[in-house]
């Protein structure tokens, strides 16, 4: 069977098995969705021991935490929202909305999140009365084959079709470009020559931007409380989610304060240049990210630029005085390294930022610690993100939780800034069509051309 064939003969599986899914209740089809989530969220820990043994990358204890949360915060999300038949009815408008569903969803995943984008993009798909097909990555294909294998389990023994979701169990580059072309729409969470590929194979498709957020370090805080919360973003994982902080700017004259800060917290701390240039060239050769390095501890990737650092070490804070195209750490850092600079006044931070994330990550996060309404919508205008998190870890609150109003998703649109077709949380409402029903209104007027031209 060629490559082609045995995609086609997938999508042709889950149409059957979406064309019958899509007869069922809305009870019926929240029923299966809760058991899809509630089968990952039981599993977490096994779950978190395959991802870090097969791939290498973060922590077991991390992604115990992301996965049982992420999947409690799916489910709390979703639990009693209308998502098929009649959405809406708006009598004033003339209008009935009507919820259908979109066909198969293609699902790309990537090695960074083997466990948390295949459990969401199932259960958001299920949500709306869709077929799923996961194409993992192929360093994360068995750990995210499990996660398909148990919800699959889940949903059957409520009586869902057998094929409503499937997995790519040898994935490849070309099966993820074939299931992109043959599915009805494509969710691509991934680098960029995934999401690219998502965006020209022909089919709508949903895409993530890189990240690079920035952490704005405003006077007035107190250095106590906002020192823990960028170090735990940094560390989450060893630095792989792409919500993680990665460039810290700092009041000049409070620099040193944070920097002791950071060091009595349990951080190593570069200021020599000469060193400065070793984490360069290790942590991107060439100009290119040091893929060998990804969710490493900071220990490990200590020891490949010739320094020792205790195994306990959280994250490792590097001073640098550029930014933006002259600084290649004020890129997106996919390791507990986190950059650090100076600035005179608020805008020269704001100047910063968005010149860091020109480079890369325009269109995700940033996040600000201030009290100052004014610096912070100045702030929200100046910079091209679509999320900013005040006073806040970023990694624990832009992907959404049960706590803020930002959809819990494992899917960022980084907007038309990072080249995607939404610039908020991938939620299932992105995953049913919607036909309108249109009645003219009891009474209505057509205004009169004063009333439309009129000042």
């Amino acid at each position: 069977m060629t490559d082609r064939e045995m995609i086609m003969e997938m999508v042709e599986k889950a149409r059957a098995a979406q064309k019958e899914f899509e007869t069922f209740s809305q009870e019926k089809v929240d029923a299966i969705v809760r058991a899809a989530g509630k089968v990952i969220f039981d599993h977490s820990e096994e779950l978190a021991r395959m991802d870090f043994e097969e791939t290498g990358m973060g922590t077991y204890e991390s992604k115990v935490s992301m996965q049982s949360n992420r999947a409690k915060a799916f489910w709390f999300h979703m639990k009693g929202k209308k998502s098929r038949g009649v959405l809406r009815r708006i009598p004033e408008e003339g209008l009935i909305e009507i919820a259908k569903p979109m066909g198969v969803i293609g699902s790309i995943t990537p090695v960074t999140s083997a466990v948390i984008s295949p459990m969401h993009n199932t259960m958001a798909s299920l949500k709306c009365g869709n077929a799923v097909i996961v194409g993992p990555h192929p360093r994360a294909k068995t750990t995210s084959g499990r996660v398909v294998q148990l919800m699959q389990g889940a949903i059957e023994e409520l009586g869902a079709p057998r094929h409503l979701i499937q997995v790519i169990g040898e994935p490849t580059i070309q099966l993820s470009k074939l299931l992109m072309e043959h599915c009805d729409v494509c969710i691509s969470t991934g680098g960029p020559g995934v999401v690219k590929a998502a965006y020209t194979s022909g089919k709508p498709a949903y895409g993530v931007g890189a990240g690079n957020v920035q952490c704005l370090v405003d006077r007035g805080v107190d250095v106590k409380e906002v020192v823990p919360k960028i170090i735990a973003a940094r560390m989450h994982n060893q630095g792989i989610p792409c919500s993680c902080e990665q460039f810290a700017h700092i009041p000049e004259e409070l620099f040193d304060e944070y920097i002791n800060e950071f060091k009595q917290a349990g951080c190593c701390y570069i200021d020599d240049e000469a060193l400065t240039d070793k984490v360069r060239d290790t942590l991107f050769p060439d100009g290119e990210i040091n893929k060998e390095l990804v969710g490493r501890p900071p220990f490990e990737i200590a020891k490949a630029f010739g320094v020792e650092l205790p195994e306990d070490t959280k994250i490792i804070v590097v001073k640098v005085t550029k930014y933006g195209g002259n600084e290649i750490l004020a890129k997106e850092k996919l390791f507990p390294v986190l950059a650090v600079r100076s600035y005179q006044t608020w805008e020269e931070a704001v100047e910063a930022a968005e010149a860091n994330l020109t480079v890369m990550g325009k269109g995700h996060s940033t996040t600000f610690h201030s009290n100052d309404k004014d610096k912070i919508e100045y702030a929200a205008e100046k910079i091209s993100v679509s999320r900013f998190a005040i006073n806040q870890s970023s990694t624990a609150v832009v992907g959404g939780t049960m706590r803020n109003g930002l959809a819990p998703t494992g899917t960022l649109g980084c907007g038309s800034w990072g080249n995607n077709s939404i610039s908020e949380n991938l939620d299932y409402k992105h995953l049913y069509n919607i036909s309108r029903v249109v009645f003219e209104p009891k009474n209505n007027v057509d205004p009169t051309d004063e009333e439309v031209w009129g000042e």
